[in-house]
């Protein structure tokens, strides 16, 4: 079946946050982590017959919904769990805050690599955690986990390890060596970890398949949490639908307690995209990762080629990680939005003198925002 990515679908007046930052103003939004392509016709079609039922109360998952993530979980990743292990939130972002407020007490630390998705940072200090920094080192062109830092780093007082896997914003898929190594320091140190595994279904590498950290052993099972979600994949961000993954039925009851009475029950039309999206989404997400592929290879060809700009490979996601190598330019995200691109400030996931670039949006779009950029940077040569 043939899916139009190419279609440019407007989306002013309907108060999108991506696009109404930018209201009146000539420029592409590209920086929120959405992406601008209508989601999977199976899904709109399960959406429109819930809108027609016409009855819209509080709703559990449907029995379904649990035994189709866990077929899938299984096909893609190998991954054997129970429909019982699963935890129903409304994002993914909760879950963060859910995770820093269950594992822990006042004051106890976080741990986690950066640069890395936002939340990650500010999520623990929400729940009265204090968060170290591990910043990430680059092996050449791959950005790694610097195993000795974080080891340095890890005091009585860590609790929980955060993983973003595939990676937001760098773009790895990290190895199961590399896990592997990340399990056996939370081992060590009898650290919890919150594994971010959203992206999971955006590997654009083939030769790089998503390894779920919780399938390393029974030991990280016991001490993973794993946040999932199809929003990302689906483009389903606005209908608040995510989901945990837990073997351990102890860590289980202390998330349930940490939600108890503050976190809402997903919505109804929340739990019907998603239900499609796994069990009648896989010709379109195939479809959309041949597309995102394209992209992501016109955005490293393109970027790489810009005088002041550099890259690292991008092996999973939609986003990309660009490095800004003009000292003139101290401020990119402003210097971007006046030449008609708007990008994301790289001093939110923990670095300066970056900006990510969202190119999950149609090719003539992305085009045009890359020639806006090149012709910005070319201008600022000596």
């Amino acid at each position: 079946m043939a899916f139009d990515f190419d279609e440019v679908i407007d989306r002013h007046g309907t108060a999108a946050i991506k696009w109404e930052k930018y209201a009146g103003r000539n420029v592409i939004p590209m920086w929120v982590a959405d992406m601008d392509f209508r989601s999977a016709p199976a899904i709109i079609d399960a959406l429109r017959r819930r809108v027609e039922h016409g009855v819209f109360g509080y709703t559990d998952p449907p029995d379904e919904l649990g035994h189709v993530i866990v077929a899938a979980l299984a096909r893609d990743y190998g991954w054997k769990i129970q429909p019982e292990w699963l935890m129903w939130m409304p994002g993914l972002v909760t879950g963060i805050n859910l995770v820093s407020r269950a594992i822990g007490e006042d004051g106890d630390d976080v741990v986690t690599a950066v640069p890395v998705y936002h939340p990650f940072l500010s999520g623990p200090v929400h729940q009265r955690r204090s968060v170290t920094r591990v910043p990430m080192r680059l092996d050449g062109t791959k950005w790694v986990w610097d195993l000795e830092r974080l080891e340095a780093a890890i005091t009585p007082r860590s609790k929980l390890l955060l993983l973003c896997n595939p990676h937001n914003p760098v773009g790895r898929v990290f190895t199961g060596e590399e896990l592997s190594h990340l399990a056996r320091i939370a081992q060590r140190y009898d650290l919890i970890i919150a594994a971010d595994e959203i992206h999971c279904g955006l590997v654009l590498d083939a030769d790089k398949p998503h390894v779920p950290i919780a399938t390393l052993g029974e030991d990280t099972a016991a001490r993973t949490i794993t946040l999932m979600a199809a929003s990302k994949t689906f483009n389903l961000p606005g209908l608040a639908c995510a989901f945990a993954v837990v073997s351990n039925p102890t860590l289980r009851a202390r998330l349930a307690n940490a939600a108890a009475g503050i976190v809402p029950r997903v919505n109804a039309m929340g739990f019907a995209a998603t239900l499609a999206a796994y069990r009648d989404g896989a010709d379109w997400r195939r479809a959309l990762v041949d597309y995102l592929r394209v992209n992501r290879d016109l955005v490293i060809e393109r970027i790489g080629g810009t005088p002041g700009l550099s890259i690292t490979p991008i092996e999973a996601t939609y986003l990309a990680w660009i490095r800004v190598d003009v000292p003139a330019v101290r401020e990119p995200v402003t210097f971007f939005e006046e030449a008609g691109v708007g990008l994301y400030d790289g001093r939110a996931f923990g670095a300066e003198g970056y900006v990510r670039l969202n190119f999950g949006c149609p090719r003539s779009l992305l085009e045009q925002g890359l020639d806006r950029m090149e012709r910005a940077m070319r201008a600022r040569q000596p």
